[in-house]
């Protein structure tokens, strides 16, 4: 009887924290970092800092790509993977966006960047690379030219420990299935 009772508790608990938890507003950009370049320190990777917004499409593409399970496994073995949501309009800022994130994301070099825009620091929160890697220091965004998926090989190459050249390949052949068709002309 006991068990039953702390079981419909602890459901109820859950279901309240549920309903009501998402009015809470988002965490601090600072709090986010600090706990991935924590666990990035204590597992011996890089974090992998992703800045986003809900309105962005771009962002669901390399979202998507970095969950493929294929691709997650190799980021994960290399890169502790978090996310600052800046950038939101209207409505959404208090309800989505991480108070501190363009701070950060200014402070990392995305000042004039679009999004995703992404930076790799190192386990002391010291930054490695950017996405600012296109010509004319251009933010590369979600990689889809040849170009630009070089470019990101050559990120990935620079700032991991631990990727294989035929790990590269199978991440740059999941990125290129994530493109949008090509517009009929």
């Amino acid at each position: 009887m006991l068990r039953k009772l702390t079981m419909v508790v602890m459901f109820s608990v859950l279901s309240v924290g549920l309903i009501y938890g998402q009015t809470e507003k988002p965490q601090q950009a600072e709090k986010i970092l600090k706990t991935a370049i924590e666990e990035a320190k204590a597992s011996h990777k890089n974090v992998f800092l992703i800045f986003h917004a809900t309105w962005c499409p771009w962002c669901k593409r390399l979202d998507k790509v970095l969950e493929t399970p294929e691709v997650k496994q190799i980021m994960d073995a290399n890169y502790v993977i978090t996310h600052l949501d800046v950038m939101e309009r209207d409505n959404k800022v208090a309800e989505y966006e991480n108070p501190g994130g363009k701070e950060i994301m200014k402070k990392l070099g995305g000042e004039k960047s679009g999004l995703p825009f992404y930076a790799i620091l190192n386990s002391q929160g010291k930054k490695l690379a950017n996405s600012n890697v296109m010509p004319k220091d251009m933010n590369l965004g979600f990689p889809g030219s040849d170009e630009e998926l070089a470019a990101f090989k050559s990120l990935l190459k620079k700032t991991s420990k631990k990727i294989s050249d035929a790990d590269y390949e199978m991440i740059v052949e999941t990125i290129k299935k994530n493109l949008p068709p090509p517009k009929k002309s």
